[in-house]
C-alpha cells in the first residue's frame, strides 16, 4: 500500500503533502532543538513549503537546520518502524499528536492550517477510536510510505534542480553555508533517505518473507 500511494500519480499528488508536513516539521523542530527562533511555516498547494526562523545566519545550528528537512521523513519512518517493532505504536501516534501540535502553534497559512487540522484528527481517530490492529496497520503504512517517499523526493529534487536552475532549495542552502556544492548535499539526501528504507527492510526481515 505504501508503495501503490508514492508511485502511482493520482495518489502521490495528494499524500505529497504529507511529506511535505513532516519535511517542514523537521526543520522546526531542528530549528527549535539548537537555539533557534521559530517564525513560521507555510504548507502551499502546490506541495511546496517554508520555514522561517531567525538566529545566527550561519554556524551548525543552521546547517542542521536546513537538512533537516529531507531526512527528516526518513528518520521518522524508520523510528516508527522500530516502535511498531517493539509493541510501542502508541508511542508514535502520541509524538505525532505532539509534532501537530506545534506546528499548528506556528502556521501562518490558510491551506497548512488546514493540512495540519486534517493530520491532526486522523491521527486523533486513530488513537481514540481505533483498536490496536487498526493503530498498527496504519502507523505501519505511514511509516513505509515515508522511508519510500524520502528517497523519492530526493531524487526529485536533483531533476528539480536540473531542469530550473533553481538556487533556493535546501542543498542550495546547504551549498552557501558549507564547502561542500549543492549536488554533493543532494547526494547526501539520496544515500541517507535510501539508507534508512534498507535499514528498515533489513530490521523487519522483508527479503525473509519474500523468500
Amino acid at each position: 500500500m505504501a508503495v501503490v500511494l508514492v508511485v502511482v500519480p493520482a495518489l502521490w499528488s495528494p499524500t505529497r503533502h504529507l511529506v511535505t508536513l513532516v519535511h517542514e516539521a523537521g526543520h522546526a523542530v531542528v530549528a527549535l532543538l539548537t537555539g533557534r527562533r521559530l517564525n513560521g511555516i507555510r504548507l502551499h498547494s502546490d506541495t511546496s513549503g517554508l520555514t522561517v526562523s531567525s538566529g545566527k545566519p550561519r554556524g551548525p545550528g543552521m546547517i542542521a537546520t536546513a537538512a533537516a528537512g529531507y531526512l527528516a521523513p526518513a528518520l521518522l519512518g524508520l523510528v516508527s518502524v522500530v516502535l511498531v517493532q517493539r509493541g510501542l505504536t502508541d508511542w508514535a501516534l502520541y509524538a505525532g499528536v505532539a509534532t501537530l501540535g506545534l506546528m499548528l502553534a506556528f502556521i501562518r497559512n490558510w491551506f497548512g492550517l488546514l493540512v495540519v487540522v486534517l493530520a491532526g484528527v486522523a491521527v486523533g481517530l486513530l488513537i481514540w477510536r481505533s483498536p490496536e490492529r487498526v493503530q498498527d496497520f496504519a502507523a505501519l503504512t505511514f511509516a513505509w510510505f515515508l522511508l519510500i517517499a524520502a528517497p523519492r523526493t530526493s531524487f526529485d529534487l536533483w531533476t528539480h534542480r536540473r531542469r530550473a536552475r533553481t538556487r533556493t532549495t535546501d542543498a542550495d542552502v546547504l551549498a552557501r553555508l558549507t564547502v561542500l556544492p549543492a549536488a554533493v548535499w543532494n547526494v547526501v539526501f539520496i544515500l541517507l533517505t535510501t539508507g534508512a528504507l534498507a535499514a528498515a527492510v533489513r530490521l523487519v526481515g522483508l527479503p525473509d518473507v519474500l523468500a
